[in-house]
């Protein structure tokens, strides 16, 4: 499956009972990734999927497609960290107890301090997405 299937068959906006297909979809990449095989375009929109569905349990699977090669870290926007919102997700990670949350949330406090969530909502990035996934 390629970026445009997922589009096609879960939308920007998945079913709450696809999420678990989109899940193992982007492991499947995380794990293709760490060989230099991962379709990051793919990985990207599972990414956007999930952010779609604001659910804070995927933010360490986002968190760490984010993390499989210095190109998927370019490719997967901090923001898609944060469908929940971003004071959600660092109460979320701060209480979950991970290194990797831990790494998380300071790499995600350092950019909110740079301003990268300068006007940053919910809604405004989402429509940034739509606009990028669902052109014209």
């Amino acid at each position: 499956m390629d970026r445009d299937d997922s589009l096609r068959r879960y939308g920007l906006h998945p079913a709450p009972a696809d999420l678990d297909a989109i899940r193992v979809l982007l492991v499947e990449q995380i794990e293709r990734e760490y060989d230099d095989e991962g379709d990051r375009d793919l990985m990207r929109l599972c990414c956007s999927q999930l952010f779609h569905a604001g659910e804070l349990r995927d933010v360490l699977l986002i968190w760490e497609a984010k993390g499989s090669s210095f190109d998927a870290h370019c490719t997967i926007d901090a923001q898609l960290l944060c469908g929940a919102g971003l004071a959600e997700t660092k109460a979320y990670l701060a209480a979950e107890g991970s290194d990797a949350a831990a790494d998380a949330l300071e790499w995600l406090t350092g950019c909110d301090e740079a301003g990268d969530f300068t006007r940053f909502t919910v809604e405004r990035y989402a429509r940034s997405e739509a606009s990028h996934y669902l052109p014209g």
